[in-house]
């Protein structure tokens, strides 16, 4: 995996909020926000089990990742990698540092972790191989 400049690596632990683009079989790139959390794997997502994106990855597994930009167009982060789902994934609840991570949005949703890992039950690796940031 590539090496990202430090100021992207603390963005990528910080934020909460990720833009996954997968593709539609019809060719439609379909973003949609996403939890996250970023190790040395790569980016790591929970799903629920029939969502679109679980469906796309599965006939192309190529996505795009992007980050907000700040307010005035900077401070860019975008990823193109390689998704595949986990299936033998520990679930979300059992990770530390994403329930420490979304603890709080869990129960503003009405969620405790194990809530929230039944109904987001599929893991999501994405590894990134290109990356642009500026």
């Amino acid at each position: 995996m590539a090496v990202v400049e430090p100021w992207v690596e603390r963005r990528l632990r910080e934020e909460k909020i990720l833009w996954l683009t997968t593709v539609r079989a019809d060719g439609q790139p379909q973003p949609v926000p996403v939890w996250f959390l970023w190790g040395t794997e790569g980016f790591l997502i929970y799903s629920r089990p029939n969502a679109q994106k679980l469906r796309n990855i599965r006939s192309n597994p190529r996505v795009g990742l992007n980050l907000n930009c700040d307010e005035r167009g900077g401070s860019v982060v975008r990823a193109e990698g390689t998704a595949e789902i986990v299936e033998d994934a520990a679930p979300a609840s059992e990770i530390p540092e994403y329930v420490q991570k979304y603890r709080e949005d869990m129960r503003r949703l009405g969620y405790e972790p194990a809530g929230f890992a039944l109904d987001y039950a599929v893991a999501v690796r994405v590894t990134p191989r290109r990356w642009q940031s500026w």
